[in-house]
């Protein structure tokens, strides 16, 4: 399974992008894909089309929820990984990346690298 963070997403729905061509090759493979409720979440804030949430609601099944042990795991991650400002987020989606043991699928790479210590694994480009 793959999991689509929030950048991903994003640059997926631009036609003909890399992100887009990716995703597409996994739909035609058969991979499994989702995306956790935070990176939707995200998303939804945009600037994003009713469009574009309506064709990735219907590939995309129901957003992984975020419960207390994804909670407990991301916090784990924030404290490991230095307490930065503005990362709390990124420590959410990796943590539900890796409680669904999942692939993380990102357009920025060097934002979850130093999850991959604590068990994150991304999709290679």
């Amino acid at each position: 399974m793959i999991h689509l963070d929030t950048s991903f997403l994003i640059r997926a729905m631009l036609q003909g992008s890399a992100e887009d061509r990716r995703f597409r090759a996994w739909l035609h493979q058969g991979t499994a894909v989702a995306v956790s409720a935070i990176a939707w979440a995200e998303f939804l804030c945009g600037p994003v089309r009713a469009k574009e949430i309506e064709l990735l609601s219907v590939v995309v099944p129901e957003p992984a929820a975020f419960t207390a042990e994804e909670a407990a795991l991301a916090a784990t991650l924030f404290n490991a990984t230095g307490r930065r400002r503005g990362t709390l987020l990124d420590c959410m989606i990796a943590a539900t990346a890796i409680r669904c043991e999942a692939l993380l699928a990102t357009a920025n790479s060097a934002d979850f690298a130093r999850f991959l210590a604590h068990g994150l694994r991304l999709a290679e480009e």
